[in-house]
């Protein structure tokens, strides 16, 4: 940042995607990204000193209708401006840039906390996991118009135990091509660490058919594909193998089609220990730094 001193702060945020045209910057268009760096500029006030304005760097950058309740982002902020948030507050400069960017941002994104980040710590690549969930309502007696923006609807009963049954063989390292919608330079392989269905008897999510899903990475599309063919399975119109079929074949025209984007929410952001952090990353940036796509379920 022109040698200018900064400290790198992780923001940990949640947000309504329903009204974003997904996380990162795009001209003219609304983004959780945009909105966020500039809500940032307007109280870091950088470019009006002759320093570059806040860019974000984000753990899981999601398409447009996906949801985050767990999303992580990270900032480097001139230590100067970083210092004057308080102003006459006794406040710290994290609790400062939070209260603040409460009274600068849309509604549907909100920053929970600010805080200084451990050395090495990368937003991006440090992250050891992701964790999604794709929530489902199959019963017309659960169909809650207060969340027909993040349930998809589905008009016809799931059976969850063969949803389940079908994709435990897709779990570990693979070639997801079959799933992903294919970009240059961007490798389909990862480690699909969990992917299961189930139908909660309690809490917010009874009665739904909801999936968990936790990979180190997605390619484009990864999960809302694997939904979808959860889906064929749990109507009764493929068998129980078939996932794994198509999963071996690597031909993307033999998959279910994409589910809708806003029955998916980022849940969950996990990194190791703060010792690890840098390795983790450096790690991680050697693998994936040349792909053009990534974590974009």
């Amino acid at each position: 940042m022109n040698d200018v001193e900064t400290v790198r702060v992780r923001l940990d945020l949640a947000y309504d995607g329903t009204l974003f045209a997904g996380w990162a910057r795009q001209p003219t268009l609304r983004t959780v990204q945009g909105a966020l760096e500039e809500g940032l500029e307007r109280l870091l006030r950088t470019t009006a000193l002759g320093l570059p304005a806040p860019r974000l760097t984000v753990a899981g950058r999601t398409d447009a209708g996906v949801h985050a309740r767990g999303q992580v982002a990270h900032v480097d902020i001139p230590v100067a401006r970083w210092d004057a948030l308080p102003g006459r507050s006794d406040r710290g400069p994290g609790e400062s840039l939070v209260a603040r960017l409460a009274g600068v941002l849309p509604p549907d994104v909100v920053v929970h906390r600010a805080t200084l980040a451990p050395a090495g710590f990368d937003a991006r690549f440090s992250a050891l996991y992701r964790r999604y969930a794709f929530r489902i309502a199959d019963d017309a007696a659960l169909r809650d118009p207060l969340r027909r923006t993040h349930v998809l609807w589905h008009r016809r009963p799931l059976d969850v135990v063969a949803m389940h049954d079908a994709v435990q063989a897709l779990r570990g390292v693979r070639d997801f091509a079959a799933y992903c919608k294919p970009r240059p330079g961007a490798t389909t392989i990862r480690e699909l660490k969990e992917l299961d269905w189930e139908r909660p008897a309690g809490g917010p999510d009874a009665g739904l058919v909801v999936a968990r899903v936790v990979a180190d990475a997605f390619c484009h599309n990864m999960v809302r594909s694997l939904v979808g063919a959860s889906i064929a399975v749990g109507e009764g119109r493929k068998d129980v193998a078939w996932p794994s079929e198509v999963l071996a074949s690597r031909r993307r025209e033999l998959n279910a089609a994409v589910v809708p984007a806003h029955g998916l929410t980022l849940e969950e952001v996990v990194y190791p220990p703060d010792d690890e952090l840098a390795a983790r990353a450096d790690r991680i940036r050697a693998m994936r730094m040349d792909e053009d796509v990534w974590d974009t379920p």
